[in-house]
């Protein structure tokens, strides 16, 4: 049995060629394609600071996971290690969970929590600690279980979007779907299809799913940050305004807050 940190002891293989740029990287584009990650991740610490300090400094944290998410990605497609597939995966996962607890409305909270977010957070911490365990037992199904994950997430927001006359938030929610149902599309093709990408000499579609999931977290991040705002910053409006010029065609959504109270 191969150590878990020797190169291709994974499972899992992408369609790229491998070793074929360099004897040190297994898949090349899928390796550096993750830089857009250290790109975004910083980049939305700075322009999400201000409501990072209203709303909350687990903000930082989903940023730095989200980077985190990137270097192991890298390690991961360098090696085709199952050192670097697990973490790459488990990364993911926590970065999904931080997301959930902060930003899942209470309303779609389980009902014996009642709205409790103290207790929903532990809950899905519960639950990402027991999922992770199991990541190590079939570890094949973790990337399918990850995009699963995806669904429910898109239920919550297609509910959201049916609730909502914000055109803003109608707008991030349209173009965050789009994006991800391009990704995810990437990621399928690549998996599922991948003799009719090699006959046709195109192989990089993973990598293409990597830089567009990476352009999907900056819109998801604000998406939920409008939707929760509705519940629990009702006295304090929130602006959508874009990196590094609203006037441009394409940029990365962040929030301005301003208080919706006026002093006498």
């Amino acid at each position: 049995m191969p150590s878990i940190f020797a190169y291709q002891s994974s499972e899992v293989d992408w369609c790229e060629s491998n070793f074929q740029h360099s004897e040190l990287v297994a898949e090349f584009y899928n390796t550096f394609s993750n830089v857009t990650f250290f790109i975004f991740g910083p980049l939305m610490m700075f322009l999400m600071h201000p409501y990072a300090q209203k709303r909350s400094c687990s903000i930082y944290g989903l940023c730095v996971l989200f980077m985190v998410i990137g270097l192991f990605s890298m390690y991961f497609h360098m090696t085709l290690s199952f050192l670097g597939q697990l973490l790459d995966e488990i990364s993911i996962l926590w970065l999904l969970a931080g997301g959930y607890g902060i930003w899942m409305p209470r309303c779609y909270f389980p009902a014996f929590l009642g709205e409790n977010r103290p207790q929903f957070i532990c809950l899905v911490v519960i639950t990402t600690m027991v999922s992770t365990f199991l990541s190590f037992l079939k570890p094949t199904v973790n990337a399918y279980a990850l995009n699963s994950i995806a669904l429910h997430i898109l239920y919550i927001v297609f509910q959201e979007y049916k609730k909502t006359s914000n055109k803003e938030l109608r707008h991030l929610i349209e173009v965050s779907v789009v994006l991800w149902a391009f990704a995810l599309t990437s990621w399928i093709i690549d998996r599922f299809l991948c003799s009719l990408c090699q006959q046709i000499n195109f192989s990089y579609l993973h990598s293409i799913w990597h830089v567009l999931i990476s352009i999907t977290f900056p819109y998801g991040m604000v998406t939920m940050a409008l939707v929760d705002a509705r519940y629990e910053m009702p006295n304090q409006t929130l602006k959508v305004r874009y990196w590094p010029r609203d006037t441009w065609p394409v940029g990365l959504p962040y929030v301005e807050i301003s208080d919706d109270h006026k002093n006498c």
